[in-house]
């Protein structure tokens, strides 16, 4: 499981009491991975550069009978400097893990063999299956990923989506629905963060774009009403980009996995569409690959078992989506995520609204 989208300077992990040998060996027999056998030592083999999370590769041994177990664990736990600010997305992983990974078709996502929140101290751990030595990401970021892996990860996106479009269990037993007073409070705060966000890019912020964004903000009642019809909905990653998909590598057998699960919730499918293209690709990389991978994502929903989801639906979902993330840089910023990030989103997904003449939606 790689991560290189930032690197933050890491001192020696406090590891979590998890990783004692015996509560590991007790996880991985829960994992149905490890039967006889006992985990006898735990050694920290590479600490991955992460921006808001610790992930951390752990090599194991083993007295007695291991055959089969793993060689190797990741562990992932909350960055220090980000443990409170982004408390909820820690709240949100293992819920993830925990309780929808079990229900997933096979193969979409490392397996899970322990997770915990405590809602007392706010610490919280996964412990996930190492993938390192079968699935690598596509790319260095931030470059974009070939057409045949773009495919692949956009094929693998739609089938997870497929799994719980419109599924009855949305709002009842998985996830929750925001309310129209939910998205009206959380519109006030967007207004509120966007206008420190204008205050301090001053001139670097056009008045074109100013416009836009104070439109975008007086009709986020009626754009929403897509969200509140509660129709054509799944569970959306919320942080998809190509860099959070592993694909097999050359020499190995397997399917492409998905990672990084703390933004998951109920929302309109093409939201992971738009921050995966409009948000994360330049105008040329987006405007050759973007009209095949709408094609290659209806035609997955389609064979497997989505009704009455037309092509021309998908299009007005996505242009419908991207303008929403014009929204994305604000709130990067508003958490303190570095301008490398936010800046370059916001130059990209503009450009994308521009293209797809998104404006036409206010």
């Amino acid at each position: 499981m790689v991560r290189d989208r930032g690197i933050v300077a890491m001192t020696p992990p406090q590891l979590p009491a998890v990783v004692e040998p015996a509560r590991l060996t007790a996880a991985l027999r829960r994992g149905g991975v490890l039967d006889a056998g006992a985990v006898r030592e735990v050694k920290v083999l590479h600490q991955h550069p992460a921006l808001v999370s610790q992930v951390i590769r752990l090599g194991l041994r083993y007295v007695g009978e291991s055959a089969g177990a793993p060689h190797s664990v990741i562990l992932k736990m909350p960055q220090p400097t980000y443990a409170k600010t982004l408390v909820n997305s820690g709240r949100h992983e293992v819920a993830f893990y925990t309780q929808l990974a079990p229900t997933m078709p096979p193969g979409v996502a490392p397996r899970c063999f322990d997770g915990h929140f405590d809602e007392e101290s706010l610490v919280w751990h996964l412990l996930l299956e190492d993938l390192t030595d079968s699935h690598e990401i596509a790319t260095q970021w931030p470059l974009p990923p070939s057409r045949e892996q773009a495919m692949a990860i956009v094929t693998t996106l739609a089938r997870w989506h497929a799994a719980w479009w419109d599924h009855p269990d949305l709002g009842e037993t998985v996830g929750d629905w925001m309310s129209a007073a939910d998205t009206s409070k959380l519109m006030e705060t967007f207004a509120g963060h966007y206008d420190r966000f204008a205050d301090l890019l001053g001139d670097r912020l056009s008045e074109e774009r100013r416009i836009l964004y104070r439109r975008f903000i007086e009709q986020s009642d009626r754009l929403l009403e897509r969200y509140h019809y509660h129709r054509h909905l799944s569970i959306a990653h919320g942080d998809a980009h190509t860099w959070n998909f592993l694909l097999p590598r050359a020499d190995t057998a397997g399917t492409v996995r998905i990672f990084d699960f703390d933004q998951w919730r109920i929302n309109v499918p093409t939201h992971d569409l738009a921050y995966m293209m409009a948000t994360q690709w330049y105008p040329e990389r987006r405007q050759t690959l973007e009209r095949q991978l709408l094609n290659r994502y209806h035609e997955t929903l389609i064979s497997h078992g989505v009704a009455g989801y037309t092509r021309g639906a998908l299009d007005q979902d996505y242009r419908r989506s991207v303008l929403w993330h014009i929204t994305k840089p604000v709130w990067q910023w508003s958490i303190n995520l570095p301008p490398l990030m936010w800046w370059n989103n916001l130059e990209r997904v503009f450009a994308a609204v521009d293209d797809l003449g998104c404006e036409e939606l206010l």
